[in-house]
């Protein structure tokens, strides 16, 4: 056995789909003889494995008809190109992480929850955003102390206000005071994806992001629009307060959005005259909950009624009054929430690859029957 035998063996081999044979296109090389066994290489231009089958079979049938032993023919075809995976959207690439605090009904402390956890981690030295996307129910201004302060335009961006170390947007602060929108889904979508693109927000590690309550076209184009790095849930200890938060907790699961955890809002009540905590709307009933979802309940936050009044005042308690109790719980929250990001993070981040909307049973995604 020689080369000119092994070479006139190959040149019957044609390259598939061509008239001309693999020695003559030059894909042939390295051959190595060994008494009658040969092994040589063919480097091909086709990533298609049926190719590179068909080439060893003819080349291994040709050879074996001259008289070869054990034929090795090590094929060298291009590597299949991967398919792209989809990229996440985010329409705020310049922002870090997203928190997104959220609770199943109104009126449980939701905004004073977003309000204190975003100047909570300001003061652990995080560059923090707080934007309030409560489009109906706008109160951030008056609790962040910039209820009669416009925003500055730039252009056709608009600058946040910062208040108490942070950057703050709220529809409230382009509204006039006591001016009502009835806009439909469509306009509340379009106001989210505008506060997260045309904001000037800076290079933040977190933009704190207080939702409408419920589960509707708001969270959903929010969960669309960037990747939410966690959620947030507010709730307060009575029944009906709960079963709203399993709503929101399962919209979480639904929006594959990792959960930092349960905020027990109004969990007792602190005696200002006497600092005596008492028990009087419940508290820790969020607790089962948090095992239903596999979270935990990371801050039971009391009725405190310095809290009443910093909302009221544009003067929070964790920016205000440190060392009470209340904000000592706000900070351990921040702290807690900083860790679920930061474990997010180290796993690869977040994604909004997924998020589509749930169609109730029965019936048609496409349907616009009214």
């Amino acid at each position: 056995m020689t080369k000119d035998i092994v070479n006139s063996a190959l040149s019957k081999v044609l390259y598939p789909g061509f008239t001309k044979d693999i020695v003559t296109f030059g894909f042939v090389n390295s051959i190595e003889i060994s008494g009658n066994d040969v092994s040589f290489n063919v480097e091909i231009t086709s990533s298609a494995p049926e190719v590179a089958q068909q080439i060893t079979d003819d080349a291994t049938k040709e050879l074996k008809a001259v008289g070869a032993g054990k034929v090795s023919v090590n094929i060298k075809a291009p590597k299949m190109p991967e398919a792209a995976k989809p990229k996440s959207k985010n329409i705020a690439p310049h922002i870090k992480n997203f928190l997104m605090v959220s609770s199943g009904k109104g009126g449980v402390g939701k905004s004073t929850t977003s309000v204190n956890i975003a100047i909570a981690l300001a003061a652990q030295g995080k560059k923090v955003g707080l934007l309030d996307a409560d489009i109906y129910g706008p109160n951030i201004p008056r609790m962040m102390g910039i209820a009669d302060i416009k925003p500055e335009v730039t252009g056709n961006k608009v600058l946040p206000i910062k208040a108490y170390g942070i950057e703050v947007m709220s529809m409230g602060s382009l509204m006039e005071p006591g001016q009502s929108l009835m806009w439909r889904g469509a306009m509340i979508m379009k106001a989210i994806e505008q506060f997260l693109r045309d904001i000037l927000w800076s290079d933040l590690d977190v933009l704190v992001i207080d939702m409408p309550p419920g589960t509707g076209d708001a969270q959903l184009t929010l969960a669309q629009s960037v990747p939410v790095t966690a959620g947030l849930t507010v709730t307060t200890p009575q029944g009906v307060s709960l079963d709203d938060s399993r709503r929101s907790l399962d919209m979480f699961k639904k929006l594959n959005i990792p959960i930092a955890g349960i905020v027990e809002n109004m969990s007792g009540f602190i005696a200002p005259d006497t600092g005596v905590e008492y028990d009087i709307f419940g508290k820790g009933t969020s607790e089962p909950m948090a095992k239903e979802f596999d979270t935990k309940v990371i801050a039971e936050i009391p009725i405190e009624p310095s809290i009443r009044t910093g909302g009221d005042e544009g003067k929070p308690i964790t920016f205000v009054n440190p060392t009470s109790e209340s904000a000592k719980r706000y900070m351990a929250a921040a702290e807690s929430i900083w860790a679920t990001i930061e474990a997010v993070n180290a796993q690869g981040g977040a994604s909004n690859e997924s998020v589509q909307p749930t169609t109730p049973p029965g019936v048609s995604a496409c349907s616009s029957k009214h």
